[in-house]
């Protein structure tokens, strides 16, 4: 099988998100980058769904030159191909990233044979918009499923079932190759790239493709950073006089 990932370049935080002083866009003089966690996912069945079955996989981003650090991470996991599609240094609104991604698979399936499979992170772990896949399996005219929690792919019959996990039960589709799929995270415990991964990766070569941009039509307002939950701290009581409170508290939990 040939599997194909898309994955973004991200800033990498660990509590709060720093905003630029007109709202509009993350600060990230201070943050380091990376791929979001449903990504990582992706990039961690892409490597194993070749493993088991044999074929290629590549890994594609949309952005700048130093988006290949994170292309090589992903090259260093195992898989075999990395590609940038630059658009300049300006983030790309959904509507434009899908048309870039487009243009970029038909550029590359052109060159060998469709791909199987396409991933990508049910959303981007900044923007979240949970849009780019969809756009992109609608121009290609492929089946696509997003939240995505298990791949059993099966070539022998053209199809792959695709899982994704309910509130209240699972659902389980079979759609048709070639497919789209856009996954979360929990899909698999990515692996940690070894020191010969690394070393792999840094030589690989990274393919470039311009594509002919196309404006979008969503408009950033501004960023909000999510409310602070509020915590109270109650104490109980002391002592003995502690153990009723302590009781109640724990059968209005259904602890007891």
């Amino acid at each position: 099988m040939d599997v194909l990932v898309c994955v973004k370049r991200v800033p990498a935080t660990g509590g709060t998100i720093p905003l630029t002083a007109d709202g509009r866009d993350v600060d990230t003089r201070s943050l380091g980058f990376t791929i979001g966690p449903h990504e990582e996912c992706a990039v961690e069945e892409a490597a194993r769904i070749v493993e088991r079955f044999g074929g290629s996989a590549a890994v594609l981003t949309v952005g700048p030159p130093q988006a290949d650090e994170q292309l090589r991470y992903a090259m260093s996991i195992g898989l075999q191909q990395g590609v940038r599609v630059t658009t300049g240094e300006e983030e790309t609104d959904p509507e434009a990233t899908a048309a870039a991604i487009v243009d970029a698979v038909r550029t590359l399936e052109s060159e060998t044979r469709p791909f199987d499979l396409i991933l990508f992170g049910n959303e981007s772990a900044d923007a979240g918009n949970c849009q780019v896949g969809i756009r992109v399996a609608h121009a290609l005219a492929r089946p696509a499923v997003g939240g995505i929690k298990g791949i059993e792919p099966q070539p022998e019959h053209g199809t792959v079932r695709l899982r994704r996990e309910l509130p209240d039960g699972i659902e389980v589709y079979a759609a048709p190759l070639p497919a789209v799929a856009a996954v979360r995270e929990g899909l698999n415990l990515p692996r940690y790239p070894a020191v010969t991964g690394r070393l792999r990766a840094k030589r690989a070569h990274i393919r470039t493709i311009e594509p002919e941009l196309v404006p979008g039509g969503l408009r950033k307002v501004r960023l909000r950073p999510p409310a602070e939950a509020a915590r109270e701290t109650v104490v109980l009581g002391h002592g003995a006089a502690a153990a009723g409170p302590v009781v109640d508290m724990l059968a209005e939990l259904g602890m007891v």
